[in-house]
C-alpha cells in the first residue's frame, strides 16, 4: 500500500474526474470510489441482489445490470431508502478501495471520494476540487441530462460547501477549462512528492 494517499473530494459536477486523470497522467495510481460503486453492484455481486430486493425489477435493465439513474431518482426522493442504501454499499465500497490501494504501485496514491465527510482513516491529506454551486448545477443537467430541480436535489443532498472546503488541505478552484487544471496539479504533484519522502 502506498504510505501517503491523498483523497480528492468535491460536489457533484466540480470535475474531481478531471483533476484525479492529470494525476493519473503524471504515473499516479488513483482508486476511484465511483468505480467501486459500480463494481460491488455488478451483476451476480450480493449488493445487486438486496437492491432488487428492496427496490423491484425497476431498477434493474433488461440485461439485469442496475439502473443507476432509476435508483438515483428513487433514493433522493425518500431519505431513508437513501440512508438505506449508503448502509448497505458503503463499507463494501471501502473494502474495494483498500484492496486497490494495497496494490498502488506510484510514490503516492490518490483515492476518488465523493461522499468524504471527515478527517482521518487511512488518508493522510484532503484535496477539495471546488466549483461555484450553480456550476455544479449546470454541469450536471449537461452530463447527466436531469432536470435542475433534480440537480439541485442532488447538490443539496450532498455536504455543505463550505463544510466541504473546511476539510481541505488543498484546493483546486476548476471553474476553467482542462488546460487551466494542469499547472495547477503539477504544483500539488511535486508538493506530495515532497511529502511522501520526508
Amino acid at each position: 500500500m502506498a504510505e501517503f494517499i491523498v483523497a480528492i473530494t468535491g460536489g457533484i459536477g466540480s470535475g474531481k474526474s478531471a483533476v484525479a486523470t492529470q494525476f493519473e497522467s503524471l504515473g499516479i495510481t488513483v482508486v476511484d470510489l465511483d468505480d467501486a460503486s459500480r463494481a460491488i453492484v455488478a451483476p451476480g455481486m450480493p449488493a445487486l441482489k438486496e437492491i432488487a430486493k428492496r427496490f423491484g425489477a425497476a431498477v434493474l435493465t433488461s440485461s439485469g445490470e442496475l439502473d443507476r439513474r432509476t435508483l438515483r431518482e428513487l433514493v433522493f426522493k425518500v431519505p431513508e431508502d437513501r440512508q438505506w442504501l449508503e448502509k448497505l454499499t458503503h463499507p463494501l465500497i471501502n473494502e474495494w478501495a483498500a484492496k486497490q490501494l494495497r496494490n498502488a504501485g506510484s510514490e503516492y496514491a490518490i483515492v476518488v471520494n465523493p461522499l468524504l465527510r471527515v478527517r482521518g482513516g487511512y488518508v493522510n491529506r484532503i484535496l477539495v476540487v471546488d466549483v461555484p454551486v450553480e456550476v455544479q448545477i449546470r454541469r450536471t443537467i449537461e452530463r447527466d441530462q436531469v432536470s435542475k430541480k433534480q440537480a439541485e436535489s442532488i447538490v443539496s443532498a450532498q455536504i455543505d460547501r463550505s463544510d466541504r472546503l473546511q476539510l481541505a488541505d488543498d484546493i483546486i478552484e476548476n471553474s476553467g477549462s482542462i488546460d487551466d487544471l494542469k499547472p495547477k496539479v503539477k504544483a500539488l504533484h511535486r508538493e506530495y512528492l515532497e511529502l511522501t519522502n520526508e
